[in-house]
């Protein structure tokens, strides 16, 4: 098979025309809720079983050999090469070359995505528009993957200008225009060594919201090691677990974890021998229940996320009038060091407007508590370990909730 694709880009009624062809052509879909990770080891059969075993089911991918070893384990591959960039368009050798790799890897039974770049600037947005493109027209059912800044960069690295949310929103929507992308990825790390940011919520508000508005899956990197002991900590497995379970709750269909396994890294998912770590042992139960609810919020719209106690920036509270909602008389508040107590998270999601479906969270990632949550009729609960529902029987539950963990549950059909 010979794909030749430089013809996108002779004249710009060709590139519309172009386009249109290619979103009739069968285009990339999420399919499984992507559990994924950065910065990992060369990808054997033993690095594939270690991956499968723990939950993971996106793995990076070196060239076609280790898509080959993906494939073996029903693992999912994101293809790393370095013709996938802009350049390659502006070189017709290497632009020959890019296609060459497209027409070898496109019917791939592994291939999943594309590897772009991390973090590009607002500057890049327009040539990486064109590679966006140029694959989209090459091959329409494979994602080509990018990742994007958190709120905490600096002007200067979002290539836009303001306060944090102003430059950030400005950077969302030039990147949602100009590259078009098919799923929304960025990264966020709050953990410091003695107390968290208050971005981390921010953050994902609105992400959520330029993911609904580009109607798009989003992506959600977390902190999962230190690169910097002097100023970041290790989240530990209940902290871990909080970051997946805030991740559903605002609507993400994907995770990823930064880092597997990396030098110059502490306390990552595994060591660079392979030597599993403790996060390891808790993800391999995480990652299975963040694909277990994930799958189950697909089809449905995220309505609203609110917090019950937490004011940081791009926290909402819960309206009075919430289909779904929590008694406070019998879930008091808790402390927690001189930040106070967090309270609960709330994601409501439905099919068209109305919610009927709800993710709880404790966000108290020190303590286990109970929720005491009322709903509008009888409920269900889902159970994540199984992929099962179950009938409550009632509309008002009481939630027992790990520090940091968080239920799904449904109004009964």
């Amino acid at each position: 098979m010979q794909i030749v694709c430089f013809s996108l880009f002779v004249h710009s009624s060709r590139v519309h025309a172009m386009e249109a062809t290619a979103a009739s052509a069968a285009s990339w879909q999420v399919g499984a809720p992507i559990v994924t990770y950065w910065c990992g080891l060369a990808l054997t059969d033993a690095v594939a079983e270690q991956m499968l075993e723990g939950g993971f089911n996106v793995v990076w991918c070196r060239d076609e050999n280790e898509l080959n070893i993906a494939h073996r384990h029903g693992l999912r591959g994101q293809l790393h090469n370095d013709l996938l960039t802009p350049a390659s368009l502006d070189d017709p050798k290497r632009r020959e070359q890019l296609d060459a790799l497209i027409a070898r890897v496109a019917k791939h039974p592994a291939l999943y995505s594309y590897y772009i770049i991390d973090e590009p600037n607002a500057s890049q947005f327009p040539a990486l528009g064109r590679l966006v493109a140029y694959l989209r027209q090459c091959d329409p059912a494979h994602l080509a993957y990018i990742n994007l800044f958190p709120t905490y960069a600096s002007n200067e690295q979002l290539g836009t200008q303001g306060d944090v949310a102003t430059a950030y929103r400005e950077h969302l929507r030039l990147y949602v225009e100009q590259v078009k992308p098919a799923l929304i990825s960025y990264d966020h790390y709050q953990f410091r060594l003695k107390d968290d940011s208050d971005q981390y919520f921010l953050n994902l508000a609105m992400i959520r919201r330029a993911a609904q508005d580009a109607a798009m899956p989003f992506l959600n990197i977390v902190q999962a090691c230190t690169w910097a002991p002097t100023a970041m900590r290790v989240p530990n497995a209940n902290e871990l677990r909080y970051l997946v379970y805030s991740t559903l709750a605002y609507g993400a269909q994907g995770i990823s974890y930064y880092v597997y396994a990396c030098a110059n890294h502490q306390g990552s998912i595994v060591g660079l021998d392979g030597t599993p770590g403790p996060l390891y042992d808790a993800l391999k139960s995480y990652n299975r229940e963040f694909a277990a609810v994930a799958a189950e919020l697909q089809p449905l719209r995220s309505l609203g996320v609110h917090h019950t106690l937490m004011r940081e920036p791009g926290c909402e509270p819960l309206p009075a009038d919430a289909p779904f909602r929590l008694d406070s008389s019998k879930s008091p508040p808790r402390g927690r060091g001189p930040a106070g107590p967090r309270g609960f998270l709330l994601g409501c999601f439905g099919a068209k407007d109305k919610p009927t479906h709800a993710v709880v969270v404790n966000l108290d990632y020190t303590a286990s508590v109970s929720a005491s949550l009322i709903g509008p009729r009888e409920l269900e609960l889902f159970d994540a370990a199984t992929a099962q529902w179950a009938p409550a029987k009632k509309a008002a539950i009481e939630l027992p909730l790990p520090p940091g963990g968080g239920r799904l549950l449904r109004i009964a059909p």
